[in-house]
């Protein structure tokens, strides 16, 4: 996560990591610890993701073999 600050005054410009490839994109938008860090002080906000998928493929997704059977 990069943090910029800006001109105003308690106003940061947020850009995430993103992590790419010809399946898609996976992105955290936001981290806990990393932005407490960055601007000394703690701010209730947990965790939110991101993420966009070529046709036919999910990015970011675990899904177990067992519950993708069929009946």
């Amino acid at each position: 996560m990069k943090i910029t600050p800006t001109k105003i005054p308690d106003v940061l410009v947020i850009e995430p990591q993103v992590f790419q490839d010809e399946r898609g994109f996976f992105l955290e938008s936001f981290n806990q610890k990393a932005f407490d860090q960055a601007i000394g002080q703690h701010y209730a906000f947990v965790q939110d993701n991101h993420s966009r998928s070529q046709a036919n493929i999910c990015v970011g997704c675990t899904i177990r073999s067992k519950m993708c059977r069929a009946s």
